[in-house]
C-alpha cells in the first residue's frame, strides 16, 4: 500500500520543514514494514524550475508492506512532528494499478493485488540530466498547460526531491479514462515523449498509476 502525505505550513516552520528533509530518512528507515520512502517538496508544477516552489507544503510518500504497517508509520515522529507543526493535511490511500521506471534505483510500486476505484493517481518522476535541464525547461510549459486544462483532472502538483534535477508530478483524475485520453492522445503530451526520446533528458524515470482507495484532509 502506498501513502502520500501533504502538510500545509506556516511561515515561521520553514526552517523545520527543511530539517525534516534532511532527517526523516533515517528515522523512517527504521520504522517495520515501510518498504520505501521519500520526502518531498512542492510546487505549481507548471515549469519546473526553483521558481515554482511552494514553500508553505511538504509531504512525504511511504510504501509499506501491508495496510497494517500504518499503525507504526502514523505512531512514528516524523508523521507526529509534521502533524504539530502544520495548519492542515492530506492523506492519500493508493493502491497501485501499474508502475514503470525506477526511482533511486528501486522499483518502489510493486501492483500486488488491483484494487478498483473510480479516481486514479499517477506519479511521475524523473531525474534530469545535469546538462539537460535547460532544454528540458524550456520544452515543459506546452505540457503543464495542457495537463492543467486536461478534462478530467480534479487537482496536480509539482514535486520534488530537491528544488533542481529531480523533479515530478502527482495528479487525481476523475477516471483511468481521463488520465488515459491525457498520457496517450494529448498532443502536447505526445509530443514531449517524442523529445524525451530524442534528446534523452532523464538518466531515470517512473510513471506509476493508483486506484484512489481514500482520501482524508486538505491543503
Amino acid at each position: 500500500m502506498t501513502f502520500v502525505y501533504l502538510w500545509k505550513i506556516r511561515s515561521r516552520n520553514i526552517p523545520l520543514a527543511l530539517l525534516h528533509m534532511a532527517i526523516d530518512r533515517f528515522l523512517l528507515s527504521r520504522i517495520p514494514g515501510v518498504t520505501f520512502f521519500k520526502s518531498i517538496g512542492t510546487g505549481t508544477g507548471e515549469k519546473f524550475t526553483p521558481s515554482d516552489a511552494n514553500p508553505h507544503v511538504w509531504g512525504l510518500i511511504v510504501v509499506t508492506d501491508d495496510a497494517e504497517d500504518i499503525a507504526s508509520l502514523e505512531k512514528s515522529f516524523p508523521i507526529r512532528s509534521w502533524r504539530r507543526n502544520s495548519i492542515s493535511e492530506l492523506k492519500l490511500v493508493l493502491s497501485p494499478i501499474s508502475s514503470h521506471g525506477k526511482w533511486a534505483g528501486k522499483d518502489p510500486f510493486k501492483v500486488v493485488e488491483k484494487i478498483q476505484g473510480k479516481q486514479v493517481v499517477a506519479i511521475t518522476r524523473a531525474r534530469i540530466k545535469w546538462k539537460m535541464n535547460l532544454l528540458f525547461w524550456r520544452s515543459v510549459p506546452a505540457v503543464t498547460d495542457s495537463l492543467h486544462n486536461q478534462p478530467g483532472l480534479i487537482r496536480a502538483i509539482g514535486i520534488g526531491e530537491a528544488p533542481i534535477g529531480l523533479q515530478g508530478t502527482l495528479s487525481i483524475w476523475s477516471d483511468e479514462q481521463a488520465l488515459r485520453a491525457f498520457a496517450y492522445k494529448g498532443e502536447a503530451h505526445t509530443a514531449a515523449i517524442a523529445a524525451t526520446e530524442k534528446h534523452r533528458w532523464y538518466s531515470e524515470e517512473l510513471f506509476a498509476r493508483f486506484a484512489l482507495v481514500s482520501e482524508q484532509g486538505s491543503i
